[in-house]
């Protein structure tokens, strides 16, 4: 019995050992820093397409980062005006914009190339520019003169041409047309005679209405439908020669950037990465769907621009980009890496996914 007792009592004493020790030598619990993110948007709060993909943005990074970093978001006009973001975030009054960066082409013509230019990259090309060509290096060089940084966080795909209350058969049909269309494909429109009006998306439509302008373009099906431009223009023109691959810009204060530690510049890239992608899947996936609601529920009119005003198009794009090569070294550096992944990416689409595409459509009569 005192065998049996002895035994019991040295395992409960060495159990509270163990215990005690484990007290002892364990590491002290070290509260992780916050770090705050404050995101300004171009687009209003629940906006359907560009709003929704902001907000989602803003929230992954919150989930990936487990909350250490503390993400507060601002829709358009809540903190600033949609086309003040730049400077609140350059000035590090905010840390990060979603927007689309050829609104600042005022600021420097060559942020046009970083979200889409005339005659411009598709998606999948611009992709492929940005993260395996030089892309990336040079939207970093155009940033770091304004103290910023930016990734990719968002893509909508090729545009349609627009909404015009006339039809558009020659490329006179233009002259003296006020159209909202920002960006260099903006400068295309006022070549042939448009006068180009650069509004932010939730003032749009009251101008359509009103007839201050007499088109607009915005970005597809999917996020047209819910503008109802309908109630305004009939017609609703295609291809967009302005925006053939449209991508979106998380652009960060550079100082709050390089500040942040290695993993949390990783769940940033992360996230944006992610909204790349799912951004433009989704809007792959929605346009047919609201394509048909457009044209069977709100008799909707499709015109396609015909060869003859695409081949104006083409003409005025290669003044503009002269133009933007001509206004600094910088700005000819970023085209002219653009126009070479341009005839490099599009040599080979036009065998791959272009021409099979065509060939599998003829086939199946779509």
């Amino acid at each position: 019995m005192k065998r049996r007792e002895f035994i019991k009592s040295g395992a409960v004493a060495g159990a509270a050992t163990v215990a005690a020790g484990a007290t002892i030598t364990a590491a002290p619990a070290i509260a992780q820093s916050k770090t705050k993110l404050t995101i300004v948007s171009t687009w209003p709060r629940d906006f359907p397409g560009l709003g929704l993909s902001a907000q989602r943005l803003a929230a992954r990074i919150g989930e990936l980062s487990e909350g250490r970093i503390e993400v507060e978001y601002f829709a358009a006009g809540e903190r600033v005006g949609a086309f003040d973001s730049f400077d609140e975030v350059a000035s590090g009054n905010a840390q990060a914009y979603i927007a689309a960066d050829y609104y600042w082409k005022g600021k420097h013509p060559a942020w046009a190339y970083f979200t889409a230019v005339p005659m411009g990259l598709t998606s999948t090309e611009w992709t492929a520019w940005i993260n395996f060509m030089d892309g990336q290096a040079l939207w970093d060089e155009v940033a770091d003169g304004f103290g910023l940084k930016c990734l990719p966080c968002g893509s909508t795909g090729c545009q349609m041409g627009g909404w015009f209350n006339k039809e558009i058969e020659s490329a006179d049909d233009l002259k003296g047309l006020k159209m909202r269309i920002p960006g260099l494909g903006g400068d295309v429109m006022a070549k042939l005679g448009a006068s180009p009006v650069s509004l932010p998306g939730g003032q749009i439509y009251e101008n359509l209405v009103s007839g201050s302008i007499d088109a607009t373009e915005w970005v597809g099906p999917y996020n047209d439908y819910f503008m109802k431009f309908y109630e305004a223009a009939k017609y609703y023109y295609y291809p967009g020669m302005h925006e053939a691959g449209s991508s979106l810009s998380f652009g960060m204060n550079k100082e709050f950037w390089t500040g942040l530690s290695k993993s949390d510049q990783e769940v940033i890239r992360a996230a944006c990465q992610e909204e790349h992608s799912h951004q433009y899947h989704e809007t792959v996936a929605q346009n047919g769907v609201h394509l048909a609601r457009l044209v069977d529920d709100h008799g909707v009119e499709l015109r396609e621009f015909n060869e003859d005003i695409y081949d104006s198009f083409g003409e005025a794009a290669a003044e503009v980009f002269e133009e933007t090569r001509d206004h600094s070294a910088l700005a000819a550096k970023v085209h002219d890496s653009f126009a070479a992944a341009r005839s490099e990416l599009g040599g080979w689409m036009k065998l791959a996914a272009v021409g099979y595409s065509v060939q599998r459509n003829r086939v199946l009569d779509i």
